[in-house]
């Protein structure tokens, strides 16, 4: 099982990115898909999950900004990050949970100039 996460890059304040997450396996076969992020100094912050069945969760910081979305004929899970700032600037890495183990990619660093 393996996930692929692009999209990130460089980006002004108010910005937007639309990450991806491309899985070797059909996604239905996850019981749920996330993001979270990993920035210097910071803790651990899971941003977005996605169940199966499409029910979503957006982390505080983030709602109203990012929308998770799944595509099930691509086998590809999005964040679509609109508005941003630069204390979303982190490495954004897409967790897959199937037959009850977690399986995570390398990510895709995301930077967000004032």
């Amino acid at each position: 099982v393996q996930l692929q996460a692009s999209g990130g890059g460089l980006v002004q304040a108010g910005g937007s990115l639309r990450l991806s997450c491309a899985a070797s396996i059909s996604i239905s076969s996850f019981s749920s898909m996330a993001w979270y992020r990993l920035a210097p100094g910071k803790e651990r912050e899971l941003v977005a999950g996605i169940t199966r069945g499409g029910i979503d969760h957006l982390a505080d910081a983030v709602k109203g900004r990012f929308t998770i979305s799944r595509d099930n004929d691509k086998d590809t899970v999005y964040l679509e990050m609109s508005d941003l700032k630069p204390e979303d600037t982190a490495r954004y890495i897409c967790r897959g949970r199937y037959n009850g183990d977690y399986y995570r990619g390398q990510g895709t660093q995301v930077t967000v100039s004032s």
